[in-house]
Formats: C-alpha cells, sequence, structure tokens
C-alpha cells in the first residue's frame, strides 16, 4: 500500500475524525493505529510493535536520546512554568490593567498579536510561543477570544518566516535551494538573490498576512469565529472557551496577588528572548563551517537547544522574582505543578502529530503525491498552480511544512528545470506558498499545535476557525497563479491575488454589519 493512493487512507480518516469528533488525540490514535495495521498488513502484534518503536524512536532514535525532541518537550514545560509564575506573581494581571489604560479598543488589542507576530521572524516556533505569551493579557483584557488570538499568532509566524532569510525557515529554504540550483546546473542565480526573487511569487503568504490585518479592521468574523467572539464579547474570554484540554488557563487556579507589578511579566519574557536569540546565535556559530555570515547562523543554529536555554532563563528568572516578592502568595510547589499541568494537552498532541506523521511517512503519502506532479502532462505555464495545489495537500495530510519542502522542492526545480527553466523561482515558490497553505489548515501541524498553546486556545477550535481564512487567502492565491500563467509575469498576478482577499473581505463585512455586537 505504500506510495498508493490507499497510503491517503490514514491522513483522510484522522481528517474526518477529528472535525466530526473534535477529540484530537482520539482522531490521532485511530489514524496511527489504521495506518501501523495497513504498514504490517493488517498483522496486530507486529502493527502493535510497530507502534510502539514509533512511539519509542520520539525519544530514542538509534541508540541515542533524540534530544531535538525531548529539547522542544522540555521547552513546552518550561514555557507552562513560566506562564504559572507570571500568572502567580500578579504580572499578567498586571500587564493587563496596564494595557487596558493605553490600548482604548479591541481593534488596538487585536494589533498586538498581529504585529508582534511579524516583528518576530527569526523562528515560528518562538513566534507562536512568545507572541501568545505577551499578547493574550491584552486580548483577554479586551474580551478576545482565544481561537482568534491563535487566528493572528498562526497566520503570521509561519509565513513572515518563509519569506526572511534570516530565520530558520529562510536558512534551509536557501540552503535547499542551493543544491536543487547546482543539481540544475543553473548558475545565473545565487541562492540568496533565488530566493530573494522568489518572495513575490509566494501569493498565499501575502494573501494570508493582508487577510489578518482585514480582519481586524473590517471585524470579518466568519463561520464558527463569529461564535467564538460573540462569546467573548457578552461573556469573558475564558467562559468563551470549553474548559478541558485548554493550556493556559491558570488564573483560577492561583491566589489574586494584588502586588502584582508589570515588571514580574516583562522581564521573563526578554530573558526568553534574549536567551533564545543569544543560544541560536551561539549554536550557528559554532556549526557553521567556514566563513561565518548571518545567513549561515540561522542556517546551522539549534532552533530545540535554543528554545530550552531561553526557557531554562526564563523560569529561573521568574521563581527568583517570585520567591523575592511580598505577600501573600501561593506555595511554589503548587506554582511548578499548575504550569506543567497546563501544557500537557499541547505535549500529547504534538507526540501523536509526530507519530502519525512518522506513520504517513512510512505510507510514503508525500511520494505518492510528488509521483501526481512528475507523471502530470500540464502545461508548464500551470506548474506554479499545480505545485501549489499538491504541495498544500501534502502539507496538510503530513502536517509538515519542512517535510514537503523537502519532498516538493527538489522535485519543482527538475520539473521546471527540464520543460521551462524560466518557471524554476515561480514554481518553488508555489511550493512553499502551498506548504504554508497545507499547513494552516492540518491539525496535526507542529506550527499549528503551538499556535493554540500559545494563544490558550483549544486546538480544534484554532483549526476549525482559521480554515475559512486560509481557503480565502488560497483562493486569492489560486487566481494569482492562473493569471502567471496566462501572462508570465508576477506584478499583476500579485496585486489580484490581492485585490481578491480585499474583495471577499468588504464582501463579508457589508454581510456582518447587521450581526455585529458593539465593541
Amino acid at each position: 500500500m505504500e506510495g498508493t493512493i490507499y497510503s491517503l487512507i490514514p491522513a483522510v480518516l484522522m481528517l474526518i475524525l477529528v472535525i466530526a469528533t473534535r477529540k484530537v488525540i482520539l482522531s490521532l490514535g485511530i489514524g496511527i493505529i489504521v495506518g501501523a495495521f495497513m504498514l504490517t498488513q493488517f498483522n496486530i502484534l507486529e502493527g502493535i510493535q510497530l507502534i510502539w518503536t514509533n512511539l519509542y524512536s520520539i525519544f530514542v532514535s538509534d541508540g541515542a536520546l533524540n534530544t531535538g525532541n525531548l529539547y522542544l518537550l522540555s521547552f513546552l514545560i518550561l514555557l507552562g512554568i513560566t506562564t504559572a509564575f507570571l500568572t502567580a506573581s500578579g504580572g499578567s494581571q498586571a500587564f493587563g490593567r496596564w494595557a487596558v489604560q493605553r490600548i482604548k479598543s479591541r481593534k488596538g488589542a487585536k494589533l498586538v498579536p498581529a504585529l508582534l507576530g511579524i516583528v518576530i521572524f527569526i523562528d515560528d516556533y518562538f513566534n507562536a510561543l512568545a507572541v501568545g505569551q505577551v499578547a493574550r493579557p491584552v486580548t483577554d483584557r479586551h474580551r478576545i477570544s482565544r481561537a482568534n488570538l491563535a487566528y493572528y499568532i498562526d497566520s503570521t509566524s509561519a509565513p513572515i518566516t518563509v519569506i526572511s532569510p534570516i530565520s530558520s525557515w529562510g536558512a534551509y529554504i536557501i540552503g535547499t535551494i542551493g543544491s536543487i540550483l547546482a543539481a540544475n546546473e543553473i548558475t545565473q542565480y545565487q541562492p540568496l538573490e533565488a530566493f530573494v526573487r522568489m518572495i513575490p511569487a509566494n501569493f498565499y503568504v501575502f494573501a494570508a498576512l493582508l487577510l489578518v490585518f482585514l480582519t481586524i479592521f473590517l471585524r470579518l468574523d466568519v463561520f464558527s469565529m463569529k461564535k467564538h467572539e460573540q462569546k467573548a464579547i457578552k461573556t469573558g474570554v475564558l467562559k468563551d472557551e470549553e474548559k478541558g484540554d485548554i493550556p493556559g488557563d491558570l488564573n483560577d487556579e492561583f491566589k489574586d496577588h494584588k502586588q502584582g507589578k508589570i515588571s514580574f511579566l516583562i522581564w521573563p519574557i526578554i530573558a526568553l528572548i534574549a536567551g533564545t536569540v543569544g543560544t541560536m546565535i551561539v549554536t550557528g556559530i559554532q556549526n557553521t563551517e567556514g566563513a561565518v555570515t548571518a545567513l549561515s547562523i540561522f542556517e546551522n543554529t539549534d532552533v530545540n537547544i535554543s528554545l530550552f536555554t531561553g526557557g531554562i532563563i526564563a523560569v529561573l528568572l521568574a521563581a527568583i522574582m517570585y520567591i523575592n516578592q511580598s505577600g501573600e502568595k501561593s506555595g511554589m510547589g503548587h506554582v511548578l505543578v499548575e504550569g506543567v499541568k497546563a501544557m500537557l494537552p499541547a505535549i500529547y498532541i504534538l507526540i501523536f502529530a509526530w507519530m502519525i506523521g512518522d506513520v504517513i511517512g512510512q505510507l510514503q503519502t508525500g511520494e505518492y503525491l510528488a509521483g501526481l506532479v512528475n507523471d502530470s502532462n500540464i502545461s508548464t505555464g500551470f506548474l506554479p498552480l499545480l505545485l501549489f495545489i499538491v504541495s498544500g495537500f501534502m502539507a496538510l495530510a503530513t502536517g509538515t511544512s519542512w517535510g514537503t519542502f523537502g519532498i516538493m522542492l527538489p522535485i519543482a526545480g527538475e520539473i521546471a528545470a527540464v520543460s521551462d527553466a524560466a518557471m524554476i523561482l515561480p514554481a518553488l515558490s508555489a511550493v512553499l506558498a502551498g506548504s504554508v497553505f497545507g499547513d494552516h489548515c492540518s491539525p496535526i501541524s507542529d506550527t499549528t499545535i503551538l499556535s493554540s498553546t500559545g494563544a490558550g486556545s483549544d486546538h480544534i477550535d484554532h483549526v476549525v476557525t482559521q480554515l475559512p481564512y486560509a481557503f480565502i487567502a488560497a483562493t486569492g492565491a489560486i487566481l494569482g497563479y492562473v493569471l502567471l500563467a496566462v501572462t508570465g509575469g508576477i506584478a499583476i498576478p500579485l496585486i489580484v491575488t490581492l485585490s481578491t482577499v480585499v474583495v471577499i473581505g468588504i464582501l463579508i463585512h457589508i454581510k456582518n454589519r447587521s450581526d455585529y455586537i458593539p465593541e
């Protein structure tokens, strides 16, 4: 069944169940079981052994600890503990009170995560979690639903990171592009130059970023997002969310500290940022062979150990400040326990997502979808459109943008080089655009999981509420790629892409005006 249409079954089944039941771990588990049994020809004992091996390999690989995964999981625990200290000290509440005095509207509060998401372009994981920590007290105070906050985080983190050359994504993509150009004997571009030239053809990214700001200024709340926002306005954020597997809702777990200060929030966040970025630079320099440049640093940096180091520094500083804080407060042990508990749902989901991603990889789902591109006889002008669609579905099914990059970028480069070398940059850019689109739609995407974690949102609420916006941006991108095939240019298709999103936004705004609740 490997590499055939049947390899799609676990991914499609999981997606259907996750939307129908809203039980993400159950749905992922069923997808893992079905995929494992397919790989073992439905031999129950061998299937169970494969599932165990799959789980074990998350923590131990080739006889050694899988430090990358362990660092990331540990960072999530450290982030939960940091958040608990920020809440128990009253720092989050103090920042919220300060923000209410200066940010007078829900619109202004929504701009906080949107702008921070663009400014923090170094790494998508770091972006998703750091922006959530800073913005959540502000958005909570202005009764902006956690699902809406998660959308702002997710729809700025990956889009801005994928077009930034000085980022973990950008460095990886530039390195991949270099090997593709060399393999196809294309010498008119250097890798960095090719990456920069590709940016305007990434239609989905610009459509998604534009849509974020349209939702803020035109109040484009659609489908279930409208319900979340209306409930948040009427009853408050924490009453809006379904209690249960939601990370980060710690306000009710600690005594209300009357002497909380903004510094109790700000300094640990600064320590987190400084520690993470500083370690990224150090590890990047250590892992670089030859001349050290800004690009080589981010190409060779170790993101997971950098996050872990930043998390350690933030926890230590937050703990020291909490210990030295005067007045009645919750016990240290209670803070630590609640911090860990807050992150357990996100950790469970991430582990199951990794497991099903490995099963789908063994079923060669990505290779099957890539083969569809190779076997197509489509006109070279429409190659970017086809690559956008296939890359989107691959990222949706596998839950990984990076995995999609790794499979689809070489294929796109080879096809374009053989058929029409002038299309190689738009083709590569379409792969990046489709990968981000699929990532936005996938409930097993690590970026999607961490965005809901950073926002403190129910994970499936985030996935379901973000889908309409992803499809609006994708509609504009598809029209752009169709026009690119017809005209061969980039500027007019990009303008059409953005104009399409604006027109759809205005139509939604007009339709929603009668339903608006005063803010």
